[in-house]
């Protein structure tokens, strides 16, 4: 079920809010009310998939409470947080890798294994790594143990964030299980967020997707791409990758909002960084920061006696994130490319260059830009054309009339697409906050604005219009 959906919008959401509401004498039947509208909502689109959610929550659960039990016995205590990720890690190279290794090692050996037929989970990736960060917060005694399976059960498969994120801590959400408050202020800031991250996803991320679905598949299909028309394509899929996560991230931390809950937030302007290293602080926050407490830390981080083991620790996270993002071999080049630029920043201290800022940020975009074309493309191969289009390398000309016919019937979508990438509407809403000339003009238009975005945005679902949602596979 897609939060972008007439029965999310009109069924599920307002029959929630109202079991939600009514049962505000008791905190505890909130919870469970919670839990079992997580799970329905996991269950919408494969209900063979919930039991492999649950169960997953089962043995997290239990192992976090053994953990627990043993936390003064270093052997036991590491040999069971070992089990542990042992099973985590297991479950998700099952389910995830284990078709795209058997295919390379019959390939590239001439074996025969069998290829087992096996569906992905909707947001294993994103489950797992919650449950695995609750168990090394309780190993690390960060944080208590949580003895109430449900407390455990509903932190996991809370339902605005079991799809795509945020991968949200334990430590962050765990208190506000049972000591969370509710105003109607809270309450109208998350319907606003959640309508502004409806109408970024219905109105942008698809109409950007349209123009990059018919470029790449032009390069997919073999047909000459000319040099403009590539670049195009890039920046209309980098701004509908950015619009289809942040706009999911905007409705779930809406959606927490609405139900009590504060959800940190996963984006900070990517598109303004002035480096790779900057944008990954401002890119899926809470990915980066999983990375950076659960494996680069561990491994030294930048601490560390010399600049090769520097490198070592960046090319285990960034070789892991790229796999983390799919079982592909463009997924995995994405996180070495990320890597390559990021060990260079890190080697020559990037940020300290006397460079200009405009420059530092056109490096910057290029090199999103490239690696997008590889997160996009189905193989190796159909990216290096598309990159080699880019550049002129395919003897592919400069123009094409495509551009006049995208431009024309999209213009506004792209000027609001790079607008929002910036914080001017940010310092716009401070102005307004601060009392600015007119604010009470701009405060009586918010409220009809909202209701504006939102009817259009309804009007845009109602007709069926082009609807993916790239995160979702992950």
């Amino acid at each position: 079920m897609l939060f972008s959906s007439i029965v999310f919008i009109f069924y599920f959401l307002p029959v929630l809010l109202l079991l939600y509401y009514v049962s505000s004498f008791s905190r505890r039947l909130q919870n469970v009310i919670l839990l079992i509208a997580s799970l329905l909502f996991y269950a919408w689109g494969e209900t063979k998939f919930l039991g492999i959610m649950v169960i997953s929550i089962i043995i997290n659960y239990i192992f976090a409470l053994v953990i627990s039990k043993y936390m003064e016995n270093k052997i036991k205590s590491k040999v069971l947080l070992a089990i542990n990720c042992t099973f985590n890690l297991g479950m998700l190279f099952v389910f995830k890798y284990m078709v795209f290794v058997l295919t390379n090692v019959n390939e590239a050996s001439g074996a025969h294994f069998t290829i087992p037929s096996l569906a992905l989970p909707v947001g294993i990736s994103f489950f797992t790594f919650k449950s695995m960060s609750y168990i090394f917060d309780v190993y690390k005694k960060k944080i208590e143990v949580q003895k109430n399976p449900f407390n455990v059960g509903l932190y996991v498969a809370f339902f605005p964030e079991i799809l795509s994120g945020p991968i949200s801590r334990y430590s962050v959400v765990g208190e506000q299980l049972t000591s969370r408050v509710h105003t109607w202020e809270k309450f109208s800031a998350g319907c606003c967020r959640f309508i502004t991250g409806l109408g970024k996803k219905v109105l942008i991320t698809n109409t950007m997707g349209i123009v990059a679905d018919r470029i790449f598949t032009m390069n997919s299909n073999g047909t000459t791409v000319p040099i403009a028309l590539a670049w195009l394509g890039s920046i209309s899929y980098t701004l509908q990758i950015f619009f289809d996560f942040a706009s999911y991230s905007d409705m779930a931390i809406g959606l927490g909002l609405m139900l009590g809950f504060k959800i940190d937030e996963n984006f900070n302007y990517p598109y303004i960084s002035k480096s790779i290293t900057e944008f990954w602080r401002r890119w899926h926050i809470s990915l980066s920061s999983w990375f950076r407490d659960y494996v680069y830390f561990p491994l030294g981080g930048s601490r560390v006696a010399n600049k090769d083991k520097l490198i070592r620790n960046l090319f285990v996270v960034w070789v892991l994130t790229g796999v983390w993002h799919g079982a592909n071999w463009t997924f995995i080049m994405w996180g070495f490319l990320n890597f390559v630029f990021i060990a260079i920043e890190k080697v020559i201290s990037f940020d300290d260059l006397k460079i200009k800022n405009t420059f530092k940020h056109l490096y910057a975009l290029i090199v999103i830009n490239l690696g997008w074309v590889l997160f996009r493309s189905k193989d190796l191969i159909v990216a290096g054309k598309f990159m080699a289009s880019m550049f002129g390398l395919t003897h592919n000309g400069f123009w094409s009339s495509y551009i006049f016919m995208f431009l024309k019937e999209y213009f506004v979508f792209f000027v609001a697409a790079i607008i929002l990438c910036t914080p001017i509407a940010k310092k716009v809403n401070k102005l307004v906050v601060n009392k600015a000339p007119g604010y009470k003009i701009i405060e009586a238009l918010y409220p009809l604005t909202v209701i504006g975005l939102f009817l259009i945005s309804i009007s845009y679902i109602i007709k069926g219009t082009y609807n993916p949602f790239i995160y979702f596979k992950f």
